[in-house]
């Protein structure tokens, strides 16, 4: 099977889109430390905890899943690792999916 460049950019796609949510999700996460001198935004710092760390989970994805796809080994986890892209940037993550989908037959487990 020829190697395309597909699996490549989407890889590296993917890992810009996981570095960017791992860098934004624990700025999220000090977010309610700096609001609770705000006795009326307070009920945000749970959401605020939540949507950090869930940033950070799907960064850490998005960066394994990268890896993978740079690797052709894992079709799966390269994909779940593209969707997991979507929240740091929506062109980001639309594309890489779609490169991992357009080059699915270059991955190990479908030769």
């Amino acid at each position: 099977m020829e190697k395309t460049w597909k699996p490549m950019v989407a890889g590296i796609l993917a890992i810009i889109a996981g570095v960017a949510l791992v860098v934004i999700g624990p700025e999220i996460l000090a977010l309610p430390g700096r609001i609770l001198a705000f006795p009326f935004i307070r009920s945000l710092a749970s959401t605020a905890f939540a949507v950090g760390a869930v940033f950070v989970i799907l960064g850490i994805i998005a960066i394994v899943g990268g890896i993978y796809a740079l690797k052709r080994r894992s079709w799966g986890l390269a994909l779940a690792g593209s969707i997991c892209a979507l929240p740091a940037g929506f062109l980001l993550g639309i594309l890489a999916i779609i490169f991992v989908i357009m080059g699915r037959d270059e991955f190990d487990e479908f030769e």
